[in-house]
């Protein structure tokens, strides 16, 4: 166990600093969900929010790929984290001279999502560099636990901090702990350099190639990122719907409290990811918990008008995805070579999350054009008023049940396809 610490050490002191980080961001990113839904009561206005975030992740994943593997990780890391510093005091001076609106929020939050997407493979290949290959599977249970616990976190301090002190007290302790993970990296985290590959020349389109490349080669991987790709569309659709569902029923505070359910299930989860033997069949561990998320916690949400119902449906939703994880990233550092890890994984991020834009844009539009409507037009005492409910959040409800359908079939008619690959642990 002592002889574990030690050899973990880097690993620790990295994960739980930056995951520090993390949950700053994340309580600022839920405080500005808050405001912009008191400013417009639009479930498509507020998930326009987190598409500004993803689409440049989505876009320029691939190059960023290339940048990591050509630059210093660290130097990456750094920089990286420091602009995106500067786009959270932008947004809190322009509250405070009370000239924040929401078309700054979007550029904002597509400034800040464009060094997320040079950070984010940067970081995983750091991680790499630090973790023996024995641990794998138990330092990325250790990521979705922390994952976990900032999803339990972050909405009830968000809120909390919101409701007492405004959107500054928050803003305010997302820049403390960005502050004590930048200085941490800088003065203590050393990470071992990467064999250089002879081809320095390349240009980062030929480096991007690469990445698709292997891919290409290995189709097991691209099979596994396009499954959760699929999987993202799903879960992206939900969050959009997620508060058109809660708040008109319960409020903010009950938002923030179902929210948090779902990081008390991924705590679970993460201790089961980091405990468990390694399973027979990674590739089957992945579609199966998949296959349990999106069938069970889209269904009780869409039933229930209980806000005790909401939080079991999360905690089902969510228990099995950091096992879903963790499998995946012991696949994916198994089969990657270090040297282009940052380019896989950069094309990974492309390829499993753009998704995630259009499944927040189709959220919001289904719930505010579509199914509201719709349900607004149904009389009260009919079938689907009984099964969803009537007045504002009962679209949200109806929402629910078609993700839920189609969350179903998309685990069944993969898990066919996924079924004809055996992954040799290396």
């Amino acid at each position: 166990m002592k002889n574990r610490k030690k050899v973990l050490k880097e690993f620790y002191i990295l994960w739980s600093t930056q995951s520090l980080s993390q949950l700053g961001s994340a309580m600022t990113g839920f405080a500005l969900t808050l405001w912009l839904y008191e400013k417009t009561g639009s479930a498509l206005s507020t998930a326009a929010l987190t598409i500004c975030t993803y689409a440049p992740y989505v876009i320029m994943s691939i190059f960023a790929g290339a940048i990591s593997d050509r630059y210093d990780k660290k130097i990456t890391m750094l920089l990286c984290d420091a602009l995106a510093a500067f786009t959270t005091i932008l947004v809190f001076v322009l509250y405070r001279t009370d000239a924040l609106s929401i078309w700054h929020l979007y550029a904002i939050n597509a400034f800040s999502g464009l060094m997320n997407t040079v950070q984010q493979p940067a970081s995983e290949v750091a991680y790499t560099l630090i973790v023996p290959k024995e641990q794998y599977q138990r330092t990325s249970g250790l990521q979705s636990l922390s994952r976990s616990l900032i999803s339990i976190g972050n909405p009830l301090i968000a809120s909390a901090l919101y409701g007492l002190a405004g959107l500054e007290a928050v803003i305010a302790a997302d820049l403390i702990a960005f502050g004590i993970a930048f200085l941490t990296l800088l003065l203590f985290i050393r990470l071992p350099d990467i064999p250089v590959e002879p081809a320095e020349d390349k240009n980062m389109l030929e480096m991007a190639k690469e990445g698709l490349q292997f891919l290409k080669d290995n189709p097991l991987v691209l099979d596994v990122i396009l499954f959760m790709s699929g999987v993202n569309l799903i879960a992206s659709a939900f969050d959009a719907v997620l508060p058109a569902l809660v708040i008109p029923r319960s409020g903010n505070s009950t938002l923030g409290i179902v929210t948090s359910c779902s990081g008390i299930a991924m705590v679970l989860g993460s201790l089961i990811a980091s405990v468990m033997p390694k399973p027979k069949d990674r590739v089957r561990a992945i579609y199966l918990t998949m296959l349990f998320s999106l069938g069970t916690e889209n269904f009780l949400l869409a039933f229930s008008r209980n806000p005790v119902i909401w939080c079991v449906g999360q905690v089902l939703g969510w228990l099995f995805v950091p096992v879903m994880s963790a499998n995946q990233n012991v696949i994916m550092r198994n089969t990657i070579p270090v040297e282009l890890q940052g380019r896989v994984y950069a094309c990974r991020n492309t390829l499993q999350f753009f998704t995630i834009p259009i499944g927040l844009a189709l959220g919001g539009f289904m719930v505010d054009y579509v199914c509201e409507p719709f349900m607004a037009s149904i009389r009260s005492g009919q079938w689907l008023t009984m099964l969803f409910g009537s007045g504002k959040g009962s679209g949200a409800a109806l929402m629910m049940f078609l993700l839920g359908v189609a969350g179903t079939l998309l685990c069944l008619i993969s898990g066919k396809k996924l079924k004809q690959y055996t992954y040799v642990e290396k």
